[in-house]
């Protein structure tokens, strides 16, 4: 609940500081005193956009502070969610620069507006004259129903259930429109793999028919220098291997006569080795090599076709040319898989659908069993409010899966027993819409863990024994729940836990508003005033003390 409010520097207030009971507050005062600004100051730390035009002191910052006294269980999701240290008692302060510039913290800790106003939602609803609008909007008739149901794990697990069925539709549809365009390019990328495929090249096949043909191209002029080569080595009327093994023996018999000798001659032995060796080798290659005029011509129409396809598809290398392949079969087989893939997601959607009717089904049939009671409540307390006429329907239509089940639900308004109901947003005064709301909050709020209702002027309207009747409804729903409440009837007054009086003082050539806790003198005169005026007859006051002394009672 909202045990304490500080303003500094906001609209006309300068200062001031407001204590909540737990109970039913009373906010009452002269038209233009500043009730309202109340809730002004108290939305800003509830989420509201600031404006820098508040500030009553241009030249400070306006600071406006909450404190609220809360069960862990109550926010419990919001401080893990944004990891806040949780406290028993919260502090929601918001500062407004002169310059516009804001700020929010919660218990000191910087937050953003957005999250100012989640947080905000767990700890009180502000009901403003024009938030009765709200009556005609289907997606507040859906929440008012669903809270009486209070099934809020089963409403997530559907919810949950139809974002998946409608990502199983996004993908199917974007998998479908790829198989209309893949199609389209199905024949032509067939015909390039079937082409490339047909070449059947192999890794690097292309840059080793080059080196080859090269060979082929000069196998006469190879084979003359291998021949000039093998013959000097080894079949000269003088080889050179001859004479050099010669000259390794006479090297090798002067190894007793000079110290250096004996490694030279190993060095001459090692380069007769070597250039045997070479001449083997020279002699094998001699033999491969081979003049073949049908092999060139193979060799140049295979490069010809390889080079006709590097040219076609923008490339240099063989490599190349056969990731282009490879890619192009991913492509088709792709294209070919979509059937099976489209099957398969068509299964998915039958098999979630299916889901999401059953649990649908049920979710239709908690709300049709909460909506008979409701009406019946929302009723009875209408005619307590001074509207015995006045019925409410809860229109039930089953219709398509939507995010909330397969329900339009529409609450229909008969002001005059005609048994002609039609869109409450259409056909209830603004008198009606307020008398409403008060009925369906405090039927709803016994479902919801809101501690704290503020009710902006719910009186509009009304009077006499309707305006009664309004308070006796305020007073059993602060039973359970913190009630503020800014009021001119002087009946809801009367049945106030704490009866605050809001009124302008003028000082050093200002008007400021200030608030004060009415003590229970001032407010039989307070009451008194309400009911004759600001000089209240003998009546009104003992009228006045029998209103409190039926209210304590």
């Amino acid at each position: 609940m909202l045990q304490r409010l500080t303003i500094k520097n906001y609209a006309i207030i300068d200062h001031l500081e407001v204590d909540f009971s737990g109970n039913l507050n009373v906010i009452t005062g002269e038209t233009g005193a500043g009730k309202s600004i109340l809730l002004g100051a108290l939305s800003l730390i509830l989420g509201e956009r600031s404006d820098p035009g508040v500030l009553f002191d241009k030249t400070g910052k306006c600071v406006i502070e909450g404190f609220f006294k809360i069960k862990k269980s109550q926010v419990a999701a919001f401080f893990e969610a944004h990891e806040l240290d949780f406290e028993d008692q919260l502090i929601i302060r918001r500062e407004v620069s002169a310059s516009g510039k804001s700020r929010a913290f919660v218990n000191d800790t910087p937050v953003n507006i957005s999250q100012l106003s989640e947080l905000s939602g767990y700890l009180v609803d502000l009901h403003q004259q024009f938030d009765t609008l709200a009556l005609g909007n289907a997606d507040f008739q859906r929440e008012v129903v669903d809270a009486l149901v209070n099934k809020l794990a089963m409403l997530q697990q559907y919810q949950q259930g139809f974002a998946q069925y409608v990502q199983v539709q996004k993908q199917y549809k974007q998998l479908f429109d790829n198989r209309d365009s893949a199609n389209k390019e199905l024949d032509y990328n067939r015909f390039l793999l079937e082409e490339l495929t047909e070449a059947g090249f192999n890794p690097n096949e292309i840059e080793d028919l080059e080196i080859e043909l090269q060979t082929l191209s000069h196998a006469e002029e190879i084979k003359n220098a291998l021949n000039k080569v093998y013959f000097q080595l080894k079949e000269d009327e003088q080889p050179i291997l001859q004479q050099l093994k010669h000259l390794q023996l006479s090297l090798q018999g002067l190894s007793s006569f000079h110290k250096d000798m004996p490694a030279v001659a190993e060095r001459m032995l090692s380069a007769y080795l070597e250039l045997q060796d070479i001449a083997g080798e020279v002699e094998q290659i001699n033999d491969h090599v081979q003049y073949d005029a049908q092999r060139i011509e193979l060799v140049n129409e295979r490069m010809a076709l390889g080079y006709r396809l590097f040219k076609k598809h923008g490339v240099h290398t063989t490599d190349e040319l056969l990731a282009i392949k490879a890619a192009l079969a991913l492509k088709v087989e792709d294209v070919l898989n979509l059937d099976d893939q489209l099957l398969s997601l068509e299964q998915e959607q039958a098999r979630l659908k299916g889901e999401l009717e059953q649990a649908a089904a049920v979710i239709t049939v908690q709300r049709q069993e909460q909506a008979t009671p409701f009406e019946k409540h929302v009723n009875a307390l209408l005619a307590q409010v001074g509207m015995p006429n006045a019925r409410l329907k809860v229109e039930i239509t089953i219709g398509e899966l939507n995010p909330y089940g397969q329900d339009t639900i529409e609450f229909l308004f008969d002001a005059n027993k005609s048994n002609q109901f039609a869109p409450v947003g259409k056909v209830a005064s603004g008198g009606e819409l307020s008398r409403l709301m008060l009925c369906i909050k405090s039927l709803v709020a016994q479902s919801v863990a809101l501690p704290t209702l503020i009710f902006d002027e719910i009186d509009t309207g009304i009077s006499g024994e309707a305006a009664r009747q309004v308070g006796v409804i305020l007073k059993d729903l602060a039973k359970s729940h913190q009630i503020i409440c800014i009021t001119h009837q002087p009946q809801i007054a009367g049945k106030a836990d704490a009866h605050y009086f809001v009124y302008k003082d003028a000082k050093a050539d200002k008007v400021t508003t200030n608030v004060r806790l009415l003590l229970e003198e001032e407010r039989v005169n307070k009451i008194a005033q309400m009911l004759s005026g600001e000089k209240p007859t003998a009546a009104a006051l003992e009228n006045a003390r029998e209103m409190l002394a039926v209210s304590e009672a």
